[in-house]
């Protein structure tokens, strides 16, 4: 005779996205002035300890169209083949230059977590305003990375993500992993500090 176990089937509990203390993950961030020609994207390999392992540094256009092959040329220099994910603190950096997450995850074979903070109403009419010979090509890429989605991390604050190479379960343990306090992962926090340092002291052109 069946037992009751046997005939309800009951369905195990969904397994929880867990990332190790050692993987490695490439943490983006920026610093620009509307009238800079470039601005400064620092690039922070960090374990998922907390000890950075690395750094690089790549220079879109402020206004380009570029940000997606700086990211490439970045990742390219660094010379690091145990990154799992990117971290990118924005998919719309430098004053509107777009980032393509689908090209970039196709090109590194490297999943993609953007993180960014607060509600928006979208880019398309700021797109048609100070972009009106190529706004459809900019809106195009930012439209391939999906729509950003709601996520809470385990403390307790709420961010917004696009992802691509992995699910929104795994996108979110991941930021939530590399979150201390506030909402600004680790990788990027770094990163942010770094650059907004290097633009201030530092003349890279």
């Amino acid at each position: 005779m069946k037992s009751v176990f046997q005939m309800a089937r009951i369905p195990s509990p969904k397994k929880k996205a867990v990332w190790k203390k050692g993987v490695r993950v490439l943490g983006v961030s920026e610093s620009f002035d509307r009238e800079d020609r470039k601005s400064v994207a620092v690039g922070v390999v960090m374990r998922g300890d907390f000890i950075i392992d690395g750094f690089g540094i790549c220079q879109p256009t402020v206004g380009g169209l570029d940000a997606t092959e700086e990211m490439l040329i970045m990742f390219k220099r660094i010379q690091r083949d145990d990154i799992r994910a990117w971290l990118l603190g924005g998919c719309i950096i430098s004053w509107f230059n777009v980032i393509d997450i689908t090209r970039l995850f196709e090109k590194t074979k490297t999943p993609i977590v953007c993180v960014t903070y607060n509600p928006s109403e979208g880019i398309e009419k700021y797109l048609k305003e100070y972009f009106p010979d190529d706004w459809q090509v900019r809106l195009e890429i930012s439209e391939r990375a999906g729509q950003r989605e709601r996520v809470r991390l385990e403390n307790g604050h709420e961010v917004f993500i696009n992802y691509h190479g992995l699910s929104m379960e795994e996108a979110r343990s991941l930021v939530s992993h590399f979150t201390l306090e506030g909402k600004v992962p680790e990788p990027v926090r770094v990163a942010r500090i770094l650059a907004s340092s290097i633009h201030r002291d530092m003349n890279l052109e």
